[in-house]
């Protein structure tokens, strides 16, 4: 796992070792179900929202397999608690009028010519940010017109490119040959010319998206968002657009289908006429 979900879960269960210790559960075997109840119930109490209180037991329920396997417990206490269901939150996504807008950008530097190429991949193929700057040149078969991605869980899949990322990525590998420093083969390069962060992508596309107008918070992630949400509305293929995210279970790329009735709510709302309300006179 990353550092960072490490670092996450650590923080997790040092929350469950102070708790323990204000009630004298000094060993690992002494908590129940009804003290994790409580747990749960402390850090709702706590502000914490029902997303992290979810983390917060899974985290524990895990720590527990591991005692369990290594001998110091005989049960897991934390199986049978649940958090507060949490308010399910739609991705943030852009229309394709945003997108073509965010995306017609002139480009007149080498910064530029790969900001726009990053951003035209992004949309056309749904990756994601670590899979974007994982990517290596290899990976780009532009003849072809796919990228192969390592995605969660170390699995790969190959995603189509479509025609603007294609001219975009051409003239970038043009411009990354000026940039290039040492013998690094990623695809994407800072200025420095050497391998872009994740951070600087994010920052960048931010920017982007202030300098074009866009009127909300352009990130990484709302591409991927974007990408899937409007090929699900011309398509309605939902186990394609499943295989295209590199999603493992179907539940997941779900979330899609309510952004997709939202979109036709909106339409039936504005146009049916047993649907529109009167407007009051004055």
């Amino acid at each position: 796992m990353s550092g960072h979900t490490i670092s996450a879960y650590r923080h997790d269960l040092l929350a469950l070792v102070d708790f323990s210790r204000k009630r004298a559960l000094n060993a690992w075997n002494s908590l129940d179900n009804s003290h994790l109840r409580t747990f749960a119930a402390a850090l709702h109490g706590g502000g914490l929202s029902p997303r992290s209180i979810q983390r917060h037991l899974s985290a524990v329920r895990t720590f527990y397999e591991f005692l369990m396997r290594e001998g110091h417990c005989a049960r897991n206490p934390a199986l049978e608690v649940r958090a507060p269901k949490a308010k399910q939150r739609l991705p943030a996504t852009l229309d394709a009028d945003q997108m073509g807008r965010l995306l017609a950008f002139r480009v007149d530097d080498s910064l530029s010519v790969r900001d726009k190429a990053i951003m035209e991949l992004f949309y056309s193929s749904g990756l994601r940010l670590a899979e974007l700057v994982g990517l290596a040149l290899a990976d780009i078969d532009l003849a072809d017109r796919t990228v192969r991605v390592l995605g969660k869980g170390s699995k790969t899949r190959i995603v189509p490119v479509g025609r603007h990322a294609v001219a975009a990525l051409q003239a970038w590998l043009s411009e990354r040959a000026g940039l290039v420093k040492g013998s690094t083969s990623a695809l994407f390069l800072g200025q420095s010319g050497r391998p872009l962060s994740a951070r600087a992508v994010q920052l960048r596309v931010g920017a982007w998206g202030r300098r074009q107008g866009i009127g909300v918070h352009v990130h990484p992630h709302m591409f991927r968002h974007s990408f899937a949400t409007h090929l699900l509305e011309s398509s309605g293929d939902l186990r394609g657009v499943q295989e295209l995210l590199g999603h493992a279970n179907i539940g997941t790329t779900q979330i899609y289908t309510h952004l997709d009735f939202q979109h036709l709510a909106t339409v039936y709302e504005a146009a049916h006429p047993r649907a529109r309300r009167r407007q009051r006179s004055a």
